[in-house]
């Protein structure tokens, strides 16, 4: 890492790899409303496909992509299986950014114009 000005390092190339897929795996309209779901708590995917209004099969895919990408984790519950987000930072990044682009906050709202105009 290389030490700047502001006494923060330039992260490793390995840990910008893995931030941009974990962004890719983000960049999913399905997977990010997942994301926001389970932001507010645990549930299985059922209630999950209700939710997002996705066809239960392609929420189960959504949600494996993003538990083996460390995202997301699971545990049995008798036949359900029940997906959380174990990492608090995690549901912090989703919550800032999903209450940043809807709140009433005129930068929010120039930013989410932003966004579209350049197809983002």
């Amino acid at each position: 890492m290389t030490d700047r000005a502001g006494g923060l390092e330039d992260p490793p190339a390995e840990v910008l790899t893995a931030a941009a897929a974990a962004f890719g795996l983000l960049a999913s309209t399905a997977r990010l409303h997942l994301m926001w779901a389970l932001s507010q708590g645990e549930s299985d995917v059922t209630h999950l496909a209700d939710r997002v209004g996705g066809a239960l099969p392609a929420v189960s895919q959504h949600l494996t992509k993003l538990k083996l990408a460390g995202l997301v984790g699971s545990r049995r519950e008798g036949r359900r299986q029940v997906y959380y987000i174990d990492d608090p930072d995690v549901v912090t990044l989703v919550r800032v950014m999903i209450t940043h682009l809807t709140g009433p906050s005129r930068y929010g709202s120039a930013l989410t114009h932003r966004l579209r105009r350049t197809g983002a």
